[in-house]
């Protein structure tokens, strides 16, 4: 195994796949940043797609997503069930703009009913996806989700702590989720020195739609609104 490499055969075969590889990827981020520049300035909504409409955290994605409308905002989520459906759903009843980033996966996630007709996008690869979602986003509102909740919440942390996009608000909803989590943080990654004291200003926590959506329309007060970088 020290010396192996692949059969000439096999090399040019991955070398070929791997150039229409890049040119789909570049395709999707083309497509993507057309479409995405032209949605009203809009906050993300994050959570679980197995929460289902019987929830409490539903009704408060909902009750959000109305709250953000009358603040001028749009919503986009990734565009599936649960907590995205809920906040489509609320973005939709109160008139507002309601963007859906669907992706691909073995097990088809369908695109929920309350997304804009011409607001749908699908892509194969989640990074490109990912970018979509903080390029354009004016906040991320996150509840309670799995995996991938926890990956966009650590990721667009890193990507704000470390400089690669401008800051936005952040807004953690659901503080029986995410209370021990920060309690971790605090314990583990603050008292080590791993993060600083101010990193923990990237975030606020609250359970109160209302104050959510103040929080980001205060920030954004008397600002511009660009894309993120």
């Amino acid at each position: 195994m020290e010396n192996f490499i692949y059969p000439e055969n096999q090399r040019l075969k991955n070398s070929q796949e791997d150039l229409w590889r890049v040119f789909r990827i570049m395709a999707e981020f083309v497509e993507g940043f057309e479409k995405m520049a032209n949605i009203k300035p809009s906050v993300c909504i994050f959570g679980s797609a197995r929460t289902n409409p019987q929830h409490p955290y539903y009704k408060l994605t909902e009750e959000v997503a109305v709250s953000l409308v009358n603040k001028g905002f749009g919503v986009t989520t990734g565009g599936g069930p649960g907590i995205m459906e809920a906040a489509n759903k609320g973005a939709k009843a109160a008139g507002g703009s309601s963007t859906g980033i669907n992706i691909e996966l073995p097990h088809e996630q369908g695109a929920n009913p309350y997304i804009d007709f011409d607001k749908l996008l699908t892509f194969r690869y989640f990074f490109v996806r990912k970018v979509m979602f903080f390029k354009y986003a004016q906040g991320y509102v996150l509840l309670p989700g799995g995996f991938g909740t926890i990956d966009e919440t650590f990721e667009v942390l890193t990507m704000i702590q470390t400089g690669k996009t401008e800051r936005f608000p952040i807004v953690l909803m659901g503080k029986d989720y995410w209370e021990g989590l920060i309690d971790w943080v605090k314990k583990q990654l603050l008292s080590n020195g791993y993060i600083s004291e101010k990193d923990l200003e990237l975030f606020s926590l609250t359970d109160d739609p209302e104050e959510a959506a103040n929080i980001i329309a205060e920030f954004h007060r008397d600002k511009e609104f660009t894309p993120n970088f």
